[in-house]
């Protein structure tokens, strides 16, 4: 494994919207513990993913990748469909 590889970040979440051209919106759920009840709760967070196919579609579950800014609000691409 080189060293471009281990120094981007990867997520997993699931296709929420492909409407727009060559973009998706993926959505990413994480657990986080409460510091005073230590009750765990789900939060989740939107990030828009660059497709340049149209391959992957509502809800497919993927990995994205940050990357390079592609557009205003655009850093991440899918590498894969799980």
């Amino acid at each position: 494994m080189s060293h471009q590889e281990s120094s981007r970040r990867r997520l997993q979440g699931i296709i929420i919207s492909d409407k727009m051209a060559k973009t998706v919106v993926v959505r990413v759920d994480r657990m986080k513990m409460h510091p005073k009840y230590k009750k765990r709760y789900t939060m989740s967070k939107k990030y828009k993913a660059h497709d340049e196919k149209g391959d992957y579609h509502v809800g497919d579950q993927v990995i994205i990748e940050e990357t390079r800014p592609i557009s205003k609000d655009k850093c991440w691409r899918v590498v894969k469909k799980i």
